[in-house]
């Protein structure tokens, strides 16, 4: 077993979670990365771990992994998801089941384990990435749906925040626009270009420079940070 520290990253295969395993690893974590088709990487100190995240034996596995290579978990950034973007009145059961079973119940098991290893170390650090819709809706972007599950991601940071805060374990959000990722057609990329006052999507560097600041920002947690062109901020 090794010293180092180690990032646990869910939807790791790839867009922003790829980005995310990319930027941990140049850290020098070693990094074990889940998504439901996630491929065997050729890096040794990148294992990777396919399955469902939101299936609590998928979720034991990834962070028994982590403590079985590695020897500990510092970091869990739960990043997988799934954004259904449909008027209200369009959603279908099985969007919402699925939508809650990923977006919330991929954030639950995964969670509950890393945090009683991180409680072991007396130390530790869980980011959710959200969406700032849940903040600021848009009516060009129907988004009810990702507001339910995602803002549940969101309402969870200050309070898990506090509750293990004299534990040594640090729990935060990044609140990302619009981000050029495989889930957007190039051709809907001016239209969302527009939605932000900077006048561009974001792109995945710029949440994972997001993430990574508050990796590195150890007197920081209970934090959302904004990675969304001014959105945020107003229209």
């Amino acid at each position: 077993m090794e010293s180092r520290k180690v990032a646990v990253i869910t939807g790791g295969s790839q867009g922003i979670g790829a980005g995310l395993v990319e930027a941990y690893r140049r850290l020098g974590y070693a990094v074990v990365a889940n998504s439901r088709s996630i491929a065997a990487s050729s890096d040794t100190s990148t294992v990777t771990v396919a399955g469902d995240i939101s299936d609590p034996a998928v979720a034991d596995k990834v962070i028994a992994t982590a403590v079985g290579t590695f020897g500990r978990v510092d970091t869990l950034v739960n990043n997988a998801g799934i954004f259904i973007a449909k008027p209200f009145g369009e959603y279908t059961q099985d969007d919402y089941d699925n939508a809650l079973r990923v977006n919330l119940g991929g954030f639950f098991h995964v969670t509950q384990k890393a945090l009683a290893q991180m409680e072991t170390q007396g130390s530790g650090h869980v980011v959710n990435v959200t969406t700032t819709l849940v903040e600021n809706a848009n009516s060009n972007v129907p988004s009810a749906l990702a507001s339910l599950t995602k803002g549940g991601l969101a309402s969870v940071v200050k309070s898990l925040a506090i509750e293990y805060a004299g534990r040594g374990i640090r729990v935060n959000a990044v609140s990302p626009g619009i981000i050029k990722t495989p889930l957007h057609a190039e051709e809907t990329y001016d239209t969302y270009a527009a939605l932000h006052p900077v006048g561009r999507m974001g792109t995945i560097d710029d949440v994972v420079h997001g993430v990574l600041y508050l990796e590195q920002a150890p007197f920081v947690t209970g934090e959302f940070l904004h990675v969304d062109g001014g959105q945020s901020a107003g229209n």
